[in-house]
């Protein structure tokens, strides 16, 4: 294939346009949480997998952290089994935090490791029980009935209560991607369901991070839903309370803002959701001058 130089002297800019940010990320951990539909669209998937060998390839450490709710609950279906939430939370009695654990730590995250593999990248797949990766408890989901509120036990859903990352840091020092399955364990080796976007800014937090970029269906967060020319680029951690207080984020946004915000806490400089629809999302947000999405800031 030839190119002409015109179309030539684009592909330079643009390798020089993205130089500071390679020299300037080199070295750091950058955490990625995977989802939406760029975990279902095979061409998306090719497209975030390759993003990330390249990364790795530049000097940057990517760890990875995914759900897979769809897969769980495709999963249940096979075996006629039905999927009932409370508050956006999959009630997990436990057979259902079984076939889940299978769903994500057995097919999604091996997928996504041998992908990585197959484009170059040096991936290992763990799940929260792995060194004790992700510590959680029991979480209990709290229900109002008019003024009435109660606390609902939802069974084998968890809250992460530590994060022990000496594994993580292993496996950057020698090269490795880490992949992390949403999972989380207790001191009696209980298995929980851990919300897979809360998982990723505890482990940002948890390895004091560079940025921690989340993978959405939506371009960002908009002041006004309904009109995309109201797309908020840049955040401050201040003004979450008050921007939850005027209804700016929707029932799915929330926990991606509560985990950029607990990630900022945790010593990460920027954290990001970005669309995961648009075709290399993450090289657009991370090594462009404009980015794509909208970015949470001290």
């Amino acid at each position: 294939m030839s190119y002409s130089l015109d179309e030539l002297s684009t592909r330079a800019e643009v390798l020089i346009e993205a130089l500071p940010y390679i020299r300037e990320f080199s070295g750091k951990t950058i955490v990625v949480k995977y989802g939406g539909n760029a975990m279902t669209d095979d061409t998306l998937k090719r497209n975030v997998m390759n993003d990330i060998v390249l990364m790795k390839y530049v000097g940057m450490k990517p760890v990875v952290v995914h759900g897979g709710g769809p897969q769980i609950s495709a999963l249940m279906q096979r075996v006629g089994k039905e999927s009932s939430f409370i508050n956006g939370l999959r009630i997990s009695d436990e057979d259902t935090v079984e076939l889940a654990e299978m769903a994500l730590v057995g097919t999604v995250n091996k997928e996504i490791v041998s992908l990585l593999n197959r484009l170059g990248g040096k991936a290992v797949g763990l799940s929260g029980k792995d060194a004790d990766l992700i510590q959680a408890r029991k979480h209990f989901a709290r229900v109002k009935d008019g003024d009435q509120e109660s606390m609902v036990d939802i069974g084998f859903v968890g809250e992460i209560t530590k994060i022990k990352p000496e594994i993580i840091r292993v496996l950057e020092e020698s090269g490795f991607i880490p992949v992390i399955a949403g999972t989380g364990t207790n001191d009696k080796g209980e298995t929980f369901n851990i919300n897979a976007d809360t998982a990723a800014g505890e482990i940002a937090a948890a390895l004091h991070a560079e940025k921690l970029l989340m993978l959405s269906d939506v371009r960002g967060v908009f002041r006004d839903k309904d009109d995309p020319n109201t797309l908020i680029s840049t955040i401050k951690a201040e003004e979450v309370p008050l921007l939850t207080e005027q209804g700016v984020f929707s029932t799915g946004m929330i926990p991606k803002i509560e985990a950029c915000v607990t990630a900022l806490r945790g010593g990460v400089r920027k954290a990001h959701i970005i669309d995961g629809r648009i075709s290399h999302s993450i090289i657009l947000e991370v090594f462009t001058d404009g980015g794509i999405g909208t970015q949470i800031v001290h």
